[in-house]
Parts: structure tokens; C-alpha cells; sequence
């Protein structure tokens, strides 16, 4: 098959690097594919203020994106948004996959293939754009979502039954370690985005309320942004700034615990990594946390904004015997063994068959 997909200017997120690995993995199993983005459009002075109120700096392109790490075949248009006829080659499918690239795609002509919206999340962040976000999964594309949740919200908030879910997976020729042991100083880690729907806030605060109950705590977060006046970080948690993908195992592998601390995630790749290098974890119920995590056996729950609870789970994966800790670490990788990206992109293969609606 031909397949283009059209992807947002290219960012460090994991929605961008689900993109690459499927983009890659298709081109490898004979498909032409090409991903498009739009140039990053020039900062507005709203966008300019805003970013100095908040303490976060303005985006600028990428000197090294997820496509040149996955080796993945992206084409960069040298202008921003909309993507239309003229910039897509002819094709047999046509992949939306951001809610701002799906009326694009639903303006594209027939020759361009048939059309499909990768939705990797419910995109409702902002008050100023989730009249639009909303109205884009009322268009008529085929449907292809990272989990179960996401299927649900189509059919039932708008009223597409049609939606394929083919969930992600990890990459266990990077994320891995060998059993391991309860390290011993206790260390947990996070996820560190300036986001409030990625509950950065809250992991902090449920960090800090352990670090009360056990001083000796040490606590490592990362991210692709350098910690900003809206969410500030504590100068006794370590930040490491864009570790590269390799070394992130890294982080994983020194931790006891970690804590996904997320208001909603499409799907949620920290806490499929971590597992996969044997680390039991706190999280709450959103994204692939709730298909994955059982109580007491490799991690623990928790209602979305429960901090206590957040503090509470970490506290008992902590504070478990050395055996029982062992345990759950080995529980924490044997629940997403038969997760890998062969199979995922797979079935994200056998999706692209489905005409979409009309």
C-alpha cells in the first residue's frame, strides 16, 4: 500500500514517537510510506506572553526529532497548517493523527486514498480549541485508537461504533533490565511535562508527601522541557533534561517505584516502559493503566487527582518486603511481555484494509 500519514510539526511527545514506530515499521514490512507535517508556524504575541507568564519557553523546531530516531520516512513542508491536496501524494490511505490535522485530511480528495484518524487521545486540553477538538471526531474517517477508553468515548460521547483499537506497545530491545532487587536507598521517578493534564503537579505533591514519610527518599524525573514557574520542581528531585531514548532505561531500571500521575493519557508509554524494566507502579486510572496494574501484584491504582492515594501506593511498593517487592517487580514485566511493536503494527496493518466511512 501507499500510506501517508499527517502528523503535527514534529515534537518530543509519545503520540509523535507512536507515529515514527508504526511509519517505520510499515515502510519495513514493503509499504511506501511518507509522514507530512506543516512547518511550525511562527510564535503570535499571545503566544509570546503567555509563555512569559508561565515561565515555559516558546517551541522551536527539534534538532533531532522521533522520525530521524526511528528512522521513520517524514517529509516537512516549508509552510504551517493546512496540509492540502497540492503537499499529499497520491495514495491509498491517508492517516489524520492530531485533531488539528483531521479536517485536513477530510478535505483531501479521494485520490489521496482512503481516510482514516489515528486518535492517540480525547485532545480536549484547551478551553480554546475543545469546541473544535470535539467536532473533529464527528468526522467521517475510520477510526484507529491506542486503547479500549478511547473506543468507548467514540461510540458513546460521538456515536461511532466504528472505532479499531490497536494498542501500543514496547520496545523490548530497549526497555528492558535483568531481576533486580529493592535498590537500597528507595528511589521513585516521574514523568516531568509541563502539562496539567499530564498531573505533573500531583506528582510532585504525592512525592513530596512521601518524602515526609521516608527522608531518605531519593526521587529522578525527566522530560523534554526544563522545569518552568507553573510547575516547579524541588530542588531535592533530580531532573534530567532529553535523556535519549537509551538512556531512559536507565532511569526506569534505578527506580523502586514510579508514578504516572496523569488527569487522562490516550494511552500512557511511561508506564508500559517502566514495567518493562521490571518497576512496579503507581498510577492513575487512565490511558493503559487499568488494563494493566492489579493491586498489590505489580502496582497499585488510583482515582485520577487522588494524591493521598498516589503517596499511599508508592509508600507500599516501598515499604513491601524485599521478596514481595521482587515479586512485583517480576509481575510489573511479565504484564507487558507480549507487548511489541511487531504485533502492534500488525494489527495497525490490518486496520488500513477497512474503507472508511462515507
Amino acid at each position: 500500500m501507499k500510506i501517508t500519514f499527517v502528523s503535527p510539526p514534529p515534537n518530543p511527545s509519545g503520540g509523535v514517537r507512536v507515529i515514527a514506530i508504526h511509519a517505520a515499521r510499515l515502510q519495513a514490512m514493503g509499504h511506501d510510506v511518507r509522514v507530512i507535517a506543516p512547518a511550525m508556524p511562527a510564535p503570535t504575541l499571545r503566544d509570546r506572553l503567555r509563555a512569559v507568564l508561565r515561565g515555559t519557553p516558546l517551541p522551536k523546531p527539534l534538532s533531532r526529532t522521533p522520525y530521524d530516531e526511528e528512522a521513520a520516512p517524514f517529509h516537512s513542508l516549508r509552510h504551517p497548517g493546512p496540509v492540502t491536496d497540492r503537499d499529499v501524494p497520491d495514495a491509498d490511505v491517508v492517516i489524520a493523527t492530531w485533531w488539528e490535522t483531521a479536517p485536513w485530511v477530510a478535505a483531501l480528495s479521494p485520490a489521496k486514498g482512503r481516510k482514516f484518524y489515528f486518535v492517540q487521545g480525547h485532545e480536549l486540553f484547551s478551553a480554546e480549541t475543545a469546541d473544535r477538538a470535539a467536532a473533529t471526531y464527528r468526522l467521517p474517517l475510520q477510526k484507529i485508537t491506542v486503547a479500549g477508553w478511547l473506543a468507548d468515548t467514540m461510540r458513546d460521547r460521538y456515536g461511532d461504533p466504528t472505532a479499531i483499537t490497536v494498542p501500543n506497545a514496547v520496545d523490548h530491545g530497549r526497555f528492558h533490565a535483568p531481576p533486580r532487587d529493592k535498590g537500597t536507598t528507595p528511589t521513585v521517578g516521574f514523568l516531568y511535562a509541563p502539562h496539567s493534564v499530564k498531573g505533573t503537579d500531583l506528582a510532585i505533591a504525592a512525592v513530596a508527601g512521601l518524602k515526609a514519610r521516608l527522608p531518605d527518599l531519593h526521587a529522578v524525573t525527566f522530560g523534554s522541557t526544563r522545569p518552568t514557574d507553573e510547575f516547579p520542581l524541588p530542588d531535592w528531585i533530580e531532573f534530567i533534561h532529553s535523556p535519549p531514548q537509551d538512556n531512559i532505561r536507565d532511569v526506569y531500571a534505578r527506580c523502586d517505584a514510579f508514578l504516572m500521575a496523569s488527569r487522562e493519557d490516550g494511552f500512557g508509554m511511561t508506564v508500559t516502559e517502566a514495567m518493562a524494566c521490571r518497576c512496579p507502579i503507581t498510577a492513575s486510572r487512565t490511558g493503559c493503566a487499568p488494563d494493566l496494574i492489579r493491586d498489590g501484584v505489580n502496582g497499585y491504582l488510583c482515582n485520577i487527582g487522588d494524591v493521598a492515594a498516589m503517596t499511599d501506593g508508592l509508600h507500599r511498593i516501598l515499604s513491601a518486603p524485599p521478596a514481595d517487592w521482587r515479586a512485583m517487580s517480576d509481575a510489573a514485566l511479565a504484564a507487558v511481555a507480549d507487548y511489541n511493536w511487531d504485533d502492534a503494527t500488525r494489527r495497525f496493518e490490518a486496520a488500513l484494509s477497512i474503507p472508511a466511512r462515507t
